[in-house]
C-alpha cells in the first residue's frame, strides 16, 4: 500500500515556514481589530434595535437582515470592489496609502459580525428582568443611561459566551480575505503550496493552526463560565 511521506521541513524551517508565521500574525490582527470594530458596532446596532424611536428601530432591523442574510464572501468583494463608490474619496485615499486589502477585509468582517453579535446582546438584554430598567427609570436615569449603567453591564456579562463563540467564527472566516489579497494564513498556505508543490504539508499546518486557535477560544470560554458565570448564578 502507498503511504505518503510528509516532508515536515517546508513548513517548520527556512523561508516557507516565515511565511506561515507572518501568515500566523495576520490572521491574530485581522481577527483582533475587526472583533474590537465588531463589537462596538454590534453594541450600537443593538441599542437602536430596542430603540422606541421607530425609524431608528426600523434602520437596526434592516441592517441585521441585510448583513445576516447576505454571504460574508459577496461582503468583502462588495467593500473591496466598492468603496470607492461608497466612501469619500479622503478615506479612500487613505486606505490606499496604507493597505486597503486588509482595511477592506477588516470593514467586511466588522459590518457582517457587528450583526450577529447585536443579536447576542439584546438576547442578553432581554435576559434582564423589566423590573431592573422600570426600577432604573423610575430613579430619575434616562433611557440611555439606564442602559449604559445597568442593564447593559450585566447583558454583556451574560453574553460573553456567545461572544467568544463570535470571535472563533470571525477567526475561521477570516480565511476568505485571502481572496482580495490579505496574506493571512491560508493565503501563505496557499503561496507554499505554490512554491513547493507540498500543499498536504502546507494545508495540513493551516488546520493545526486554527485547530488549536479553537481550542484555545474554547477553553477560555469555559474557564469564564466555570469562574464567572457559574458563581453568579448559585447565588
Amino acid at each position: 500500500m502507498f503511504k505518503y511521506q510528509f516532508d515536515w521541513s517546508v513548513v517548520l524551517s527556512g523561508q516557507y515556514a516565515e511565511w506561515l508565521l507572518s501568515g500566523i500574525k495576520v490572521t491574530f490582527q485581522l481577527s483582533v481589530v475587526s472583533i474590537i470594530f465588531s463589537f462596538l458596532l454590534g453594541l450600537l446596532i443593538a441599542v437602536m434595535r430596542m430603540s422606541n424611536v421607530r425609524p431608528v428601530r426600523w434602520f437596526a432591523h434592516g441592517y441585521l437582515e441585510f448583513f445576516r442574510n447576505t454571504p460574508l464572501l459577496v461582503q468583502i468583494f462588495f467593500w473591496y470592489f466598492g468603496s470607492y463608490k461608497i466612501l469619500p474619496m479622503v478615506i479612500n485615499d487613505w486606505l490606499n496609502r496604507t493597505n486597503f486589502e486588509f482595511a477592506a477585509a477588516v470593514i467586511a468582517l466588522t459590518i457582517y459580525t457587528s450583526a450577529f453579535i447585536a443579536e447576542d446582546i439584546r438576547s442578553g438584554v432581554r435576559s434582564i428582568p423589566k423590573e431592573q430598567m422600570e426600577a432604573a427609570r423610575s430613579s430619575g436615569f434616562s433611557y440611555i443611561r439606564s442602559m449604559q449603567y445597568i442593564i447593559l453591564p450585566q447583558a454583556v456579562r451574560i453574553t460573553v459566551p456567545p461572544l467568544i463563540n463570535q470571535f472563533l467564527n470571525l477567526t475561521k472566516n477570516s480565511s476568505l480575505a485571502m481572496t482580495i489579497g490579505v496574506m493571512e494564513l491560508t493565503y501563505q498556505a496557499r503561496q507554499v503550496e505554490s512554491y513547493t508543490f507540498k500543499g498536504f504539508e502546507a494545508f495540513t499546518a493551516a488546520t493545526l493552526v486554527y485547530v488549536v486557535i479553537s481550542m484555545i477560544i474554547a477553553g477560555l470560554m469555559t474557564l469564564y463560565s466555570r469562574k464567572v458565570l457559574n458563581p453568579i448564578r448559585a447565588k
